[in-house]
């Protein structure tokens, strides 16, 4: 485990004798074995469904089996304590591989189904990766024509790979391995302007399932979604928590995460009992009548801020959790039923009180614990915490020793989340935002200057600022602004192209304003704000060419239909971008999953015409997509 120097901190003020300090405890807990949970559930139920999909169902006894095969076939080539990147997506085969790797005592690390060529090659420079698990077709350059191991991984199902590969490189081999104990290790956003890897040991992990088994009452028989993003930290849990319950795993179709009816559709077709789903994704269906006939009971929501209660129709029990990747998924936990009195309040719960083993203190700016009812920064401690960063320096500046004068005698750590709270008198949390600039987008954290420095690695590009704009349901998205270097006059499109070879999809801008300069705040430094607010009052230059807050089409509005005008105008609010035209693509345009969503269920609102994510995907431009709603939309003549 990697420990952090004790840091000093100024005296104590004492705090009235009549004001509790803002310190909450969770229930005492212990830690768990994860791999070990799952071998027994092999051994007492081999025949019970692992693994299912519309297809194929694996047993634990396929899934132990598999596993078995893929750990011998990488052999001594990946060792105990090995960094492992996992190129895969939500499938029989991730699963297969994580219990591979936790077997052989690897690390897993994973890196979604199509990493970002830049973005990998900064990782594996940073990091001793030993090798890249994937399909030879997705892995970067660097990998795809290097040393191949083949896996026996499975190849049928939802989200299956074609072929699957341990891909070894020597040309590209970092040098910071992770911590002894990890089990996984993720990675988060890095305000160096690279990703920062986070490692957590399986006892961390095995008090996080351990709560959520005992809250949700997860069992055989049951089915868990496999739905999160696998380059996100939340899927472990789903994977594990199935896995040590004896329950079954459902991975997603890819088209789950962009339209929340077909969500709620997929739950009620697999039979779902227990899912875990991104804030922004459910809050669509807290807006209308919760669906009929659905087998879930639990459904914990999280990485975004809720803004409304569940309604007294939702038949689940909705957990509104939080927790960082570095407090290993959850810290608290917050849960609400239909039959609450407060079911349908227009205001956000709280992110809740503390989970087991878990601890709260809300520091002022040196550290101390403030007054309940005070705001401040939420630092965690417990078992919950991360062994660190595999950065030690960095691991030193955010995992502290705890303040002197707070009454803290088994916590020997505190992570500062860089959250801002209040605790309430019964211990839980009401979450206020964040203390620096970091941001989330579509439940993602980033670190703007990280998208900053993937603009700066074009040549083209002598400085990037971006800003978050919001709109008036706090829904955020970025824009970059871009000074372009000497003689360079790059095109956004080919600007945005090149970034996406750097960043998750969220961390991609929804627009670029080329500009000459910034403006600066009394201090000499970027004005951010000022800059937000240029890109509040025009319409950023994006893909098209033509002047900024321009039509990029004459046709864009002038003859246009209902219908077109209809689309044009819910997608120029939704990206903020009033200049789209009908000509645009929607992806290039910078439309993501969540906005997609969003799109989808404006439409079906006013027109009452319901369409699939992947109808707008296949659409070449907004015009078309119309033409397709408006088809749908034209009872046809009789005969016809």
């Amino acid at each position: 485990m990697i420990q952090s120097p004790t840091a000093g901190f100024r005296p104590a003020v004492p705090l009235d004798s009549a004001t509790a300090p803002s310190i909450a405890h969770g229930p005492a807990a212990e830690p768990t074995r994860v791999l070990a949970r799952f071998e027994d559930w092999a051994r007492r139920t081999p025949q019970a469904p692992a693994v299912i999909d519309a297809t194929r169902t694996w047993t634990y006894r396929d899934l132990d089996a598999a596993a078995a095969r893929v750990a011998a076939a990488l052999g001594d080539r990946v060792r105990p304590g090995d960094l492992v990147g996992v190129c895969l997506d939500r499938s029989a085969a991730l699963v297969v591989t994580a219990v591979a790797l936790a077997r052989i005592g690897a690390v897993y690390l994973p890196l979604g189904p199509r990493p970002g060529e830049r973005r990998t090659q900064a990782v594996t420079e940073d990091l001793d990766v030993a090798c890249l698990i994937g399909d030879p077709g997705v892995l970067p350059e660097a990998h795809r024509g290097g040393d191949h191991a083949p896996l026996p991984l499975p190849t049928e199902g939802v989200n299956a790979p074609a072929t699957a590969v341990a891909a070894f490189s020597d040309a590209v081999r970092g040098t910071r391995r992770a911590p002894e104990g990890s089990l996984y290790a993720v990675l988060t956003s890095g305000s160096t302007g690279r990703p920062k890897a986070v490692a957590v040991a399986e006892a961390s992990l095995s008090v996080a399932l351990d709560w959520y088994r005992a809250e949700t009452g997860l069992a055989p028989g049951d089915r868990q979604s496999l739905l999160i993003g696998v380059a996100f930290d939340p899927h472990l849990l789903e994977l594990w928590a199935a896995l040590t319950s004896g329950a079954a795993l459902v991975p997603a179709p890819d088209d789950t995460r962009w339209d929340s009816r077909v969500l709620t559709d997929w739950w009620r077709d697999t039979a779902l009992t227990h899912a875990v789903a991104a804030t922004p994704t459910v809050e669509p269906l807290l807006d209308r009548p919760w669906p009929q006939g659905l087998k879930l009971r639990h459904l914990v929501v999280g990485g975004d801020r809720m803004r409304r209660r569940p309604g007294a129709d939702v038949t689940a029990t909705v957990h509104n959790a939080y927790g960082p990747a570095e407090a290993t998924v959850l810290t608290t936990a917050h849960t609400m039923r239909g039959t609450d009195p407060e079911a349908g309040d227009q205001a956000p719960p709280p992110i809740g009180t503390a989970l087991p083993g878990v601890t709260l203190v809300v520091t002022d700016e040196e550290g101390r614990p403030v007054a309940r009812g005070q705001e401040g920064e939420l630092r965690v401690g417990g078992h919950c915490l991360a062994l660190g960063y595999l950065d030690p320096e960095l691991t030193a500046r955010r995992f502290t020793a705890p303040p002197r004068e707070a009454e803290l005698p088994a916590v020997d750590r505190l992570y500062r989340t860089g959250d801002r709270v209040r605790m309430n008198a019964d211990h839980s949390l009401d979450f206020l935002g964040r203390l620096d600039d970091q941001v989330k987008i579509s439940g993602v954290r980033i670190e703007p200057v990280e998208v900053e420095a993937a603009f700066e690695q074009d040549p083209r590009v002598r400085t990037a600022v971006v800003t978050v704009l919001r709109d008036s349901s706090g829904h955020g998205r970025l824009v970059a602004h871009v000074r372009a270097a000497d003689g360079a006059d790059p095109a956004p499109a080919e600007l945005l192209d090149a970034v996406r070879a750097w960043l998750p999809e969220q961390a991609v801008p929804t627009a670029i304003r080329i500009v000459d300069g910034f403006p600066l705040d009394a201090n000499g430094k970027v004005d951010r704000p000022a800059l937000a607010a240029l890109a509040r009052s025009e319409a950023p230059e994006t893909h098209r060419t033509g002047t900024a807050g321009a039509p990029a089409d004459a046709d864009t509005d002038a003859g246009a239909t209902p219908t077109e005008r209809l689309v044009l105008t819910t997608v120029r609010d939704l990206l903020g971008r009033p200049g789209t035209a009908l000509s645009d693509n929607f992806t290039d345009t910078g439309g993501t999953s969540i906005i997609a969503a969003r799109l989808l269920a404006a439409v079906e609102a006013e027109t009452g015409v319901r369409l699939r994510a992947p109808e707008l995907l296949r659409s070449p431009d907004l015009r078309t997509f119309a033409a397709l709603v408006e088809q749908r939309r034209t009872p046809r003549p009789e005969g016809a």
